[in-house]
């Protein structure tokens, strides 16, 4: 039988667990305060985030659109000035406006990288899939490159594909990643050779790799090579202009095309670049 003691110690102990109930449940109040304060702050970050994107993007595809213009301009008339067409020229003003036009060129081509760069960023490009064979995306990029090919030290080489279905992707796309490939495996060998490839892989996949006998990268750079502006400090890299913008293209437009970029490299054994990229793209009907 309960004593009054009994029942009095047992009153408190309920007391105490009415007590420590309630300080828990005004903890988890504080706590959920807590985290709904920090939910909105992400949010609000978020949408910082958001329209910072959306500014830079905007401002990206503005000023490639005006840069457009003049840079086709000097490029028309430095075309027109090497045709003789206001008469002839001497040795040095060939070699002078060559070297103009030289620059013109460059220049468009890292206007064009930013103005793709500010699509991509907005989600505003277009992915168009159809059917393509290999060996005429491999002879549009031989015939590509041909007129560029001034160094006789460097041989770009173009393996034929062998066992490699066709595929079903963008082929302007694949064609756009491969080019920034081999414009930068050119830039960076000055002796030896690029060697172009595909292979078919076992899960329905094709890996294409540029590898080159160039200067390479060291590891520490294997990963932020492919970020925005981003480029590799050698003594080659600075008589080399570019925006660092051709490879972080190339992995968003890998994405794209359902795929991922990929680097090998060690220093003065050259450079290897890959895309792999599904046979067929992914979600996209058929036609």
């Amino acid at each position: 039988m309960e004593t009054d003691k009994d029942i009095a110690e047992l009153r408190a102990a309920l007391e105490q667990s009415r007590h420590e109930a309630e300080s828990l449940r005004a903890e988890l109040e504080e706590t959920n305060r807590g985290v709904l304060a920090l939910y909105a702050e992400l949010d609000a970050q978020a949408d910082q985030l958001r329209e910072a994107t959306e500014l830079k993007s905007r401002f990206l595809a503005y000023m490639s659109h005006e840069f457009r213009t003049p840079i086709n301009s000097i490029r028309s008339l430095t075309r027109l000035l090497l045709d003789r067409v206001d008469g002839p020229l001497s040795a040095e003003q060939e070699k002078q406006i060559a070297f103009i036009q030289q620059n013109a060129t460059e220049f468009a081509e890292m206007v064009d990288d930013l103005l793709d760069l500010a699509k991509v960023e907005a989600g505003r490009v277009e992915i168009s899939p159809a059917w393509f064979e290999m060996v005429d995306l491999f002879s549009a990029l031989r015939g590509m490159f041909k007129p560029v090919l001034t160094n006789p030290e460097v041989h770009l080489v173009f393996e034929e594909p062998q066992d490699v279905p066709k595929l079903y992707t963008d082929h302007r796309k694949l064609s756009q990643i491969l080019r920034n490939f081999i414009s930068n495996a050119l830039k960076f060998t000055p002796r030896g050779e690029v060697r172009v490839s595909a292979r078919f892989e076992p899960d329905q996949r094709v890996t294409f790799s540029v590898a080159d006998t160039g200067i390479g990268i060291a590891p520490e750079y294997h990963e932020s090579i492919f970020q925005d502006f981003s480029q590799v400090q050698s003594a080659l890299q600075k008589r080399l202009r570019g925006t660092g913008l051709g490879l972080s293209l190339s992995r968003k437009l890998a994405a794209l095309l359902g795929g991922s970029v990929s680097l090998e490299s060690e220093p003065g054994k050259g450079s290897t670049f890959s895309v792999t990229i599904p046979v067929q793209l992914e979600g996209a009907g058929t036609p």
